[in-house]
């Protein structure tokens, strides 16, 4: 559960709401899911008129998340198709200040290393040795082609339509979970040195909800003929 924030925005409040859903497991979810939370935890603010306690009014969540002062334009949330979304990790940043948990970076705390087992510095690795990360990172984005995206997520076309949801909801997973191990301050140093910290990974996942969202038709059409 989200703590009280006292003398927040309304889309504060909304992020709030967003960190809630994925408390409880749900990332990526969608804009309905947010409306409800955002109404169970604010019904002042959510509330619909004279019915505050009893129906939400979803114009007040949605206009918080559409449009050039929305959240996705804030880059506190990512938008991964159809009215799903996801936190950033400048979301998560942005709610760690909410909740004063990073105070302590005031004081200019000294970088925590991060230990993974050997496979995870494996997949680690790999993961940004492939070609979308390079493209990505080299502002070569017009170059990515679904196949650099299939190498980046480790997916064929041969799954079928669940398990190819499956697949991404779990590289999705991986990468929250590790931003989480790093928190504001933390790096890992892979074999051969190379440092990586939170940033890497936001980046990393900013490549991920880039790539849903540019060949969100092919991933339909493989859940499509999976599905036959």
């Amino acid at each position: 559960m989200v703590p009280t924030v006292a003398g927040i925005t309304v889309s504060e409040k909304v992020l709030l709401a967003a960190h809630a859903l994925e408390e409880a497991g749900q990332s990526p979810f969608s804009a309905e899911a947010l409306v409800v939370s955002a109404w169970k935890k604010y019904p002042d603010t959510f509330g619909l008129k004279d019915f505050t306690n009893l129906y939400p009014d979803s114009n007040k969540v949605l206009s918080c998340i559409m449009g050039e002062r929305g959240l996705p334009r804030r880059g506190w949330l990512a938008k991964l198709g159809h009215k799903q979304y996801a936190l950033t990790r400048e979301g998560r940043q942005a709610i760690r200040r909410l909740l004063h948990a990073d105070e302590a970076l005031e004081e200019e705390v000294p970088a925590n290393v991060i230990t993974l087992s050997r496979e995870e510095e494996k997949q680690l690795q790999a993961l940004l040795a492939t070609s979308a990360v390079t493209k990505f990172l080299e502002n070569r984005k017009a170059e990515l082609t679904f196949a650099d995206a299939c190498r980046f997520w480790g997916i064929t076309e041969n799954l079928s339509g669940n398990d190819l949801s499956a697949r991404l909801q779990d590289f999705r997973a991986r990468l929250v979970a590790l931003d989480r191990r790093l928190g504001a301050n933390g790096r890992i140093v892979l074999p051969g040195g190379r440092s990586v910290n939170g940033e890497d990974v936001g980046e990393v996942d900013r490549l991920h909800a880039y790539l849903e969202q540019r060949f969100a038709r092919h991933l339909n059409l493989l859940r499509n003929r999976a599905a036959r």
